[in-house]
């Protein structure tokens, strides 16, 4: 495991997950998309702790995404426009535990354009208090154990804690097992609220997955 400072966190996080925001036309919803660690690891070799050290073993913050109900996404980011730290430098504590960034540094540079940037991280951070997925599961019998759960325990679980469908995105480790890896909640256009998704992505589970120690 190689180490990233602060300073490469924001700028993955940036590039990685707010270049999806670079819009100016409408859209119909966000995925709110969260990330269980283990799997991530489990499978990347490049998996990079922050400096701050090992992250704690809960679902990680990897996105708020625009999306269209056709499946598509917006797309038309304007090249002029700097993403400003500084709006987030309050957050950043916060950011640190709930938006852990995992991959390892592969660019220094990052142009953006993010409206209202402080709000959308407040947003993301916010929904995750309302959804604790790693909670909601535990509830249900479902801990990560390196155990095998059936896929429709899971959605049921997550359906029962959240109030709504989600949608289930595995992979898989090295000896082939499908693994949890990310779970997908919609949000109205407001990033306030959650709704039923109208379109789910395709996971590619298997009928049981593993739930990754980390």
């Amino acid at each position: 495991m190689r180490f990233s400072t602060s300073l490469i966190l924001i700028k993955l996080l940036v590039i990685q997950y707010l270049s999806v925001l670079c819009v100016s036309q409408d859209f119909d919803f966000f995925y709110f998309v969260q990330q269980w660690p283990g799997a991530y690891c489990d499978t990347k070799h490049t998996c990079c702790y922050p400096k701050s050290g090992k992250p704690s073993a809960d679902f990680g913050i990897h996105g708020l995404w625009p999306n269209y109900k056709d499946g598509s996404y917006p797309s038309n980011c304007d090249p002029d426009s700097v993403f400003d730290k500084s709006e987030i430098s309050e957050l950043m504590s916060n950011l640190e535990k709930n938006w852990p960034s995992l991959s390892c540094p592969s660019s220094n540079g990052f142009r953006v354009r993010a409206p209202d940037q402080k709000d959308y991280f407040e947003a993301a951070l916010k929904l995750k208090q309302k959804v604790n997925l790693l909670q909601i599961l535990k509830t249900a019998g479902i801990v990560p154990d390196d155990g095998m759960y059936s896929l429709e325990s899971i959605k049921e679980a997550i359906k029962e804690g959240a109030g709504y469908t989600p949608g289930i995105e595995c992979n898989k480790d090295s000896a082939g097992n499908s693994q949890l890896y990310q779970v997908y909640l919609c949000v109205d256009t407001s990033g306030q609220d959650i709704i039923e998704c109208p379109v789910l992505p395709k996971g590619r589970c298997a009928s049981d997955v593993q739930f990754a120690k980390f």
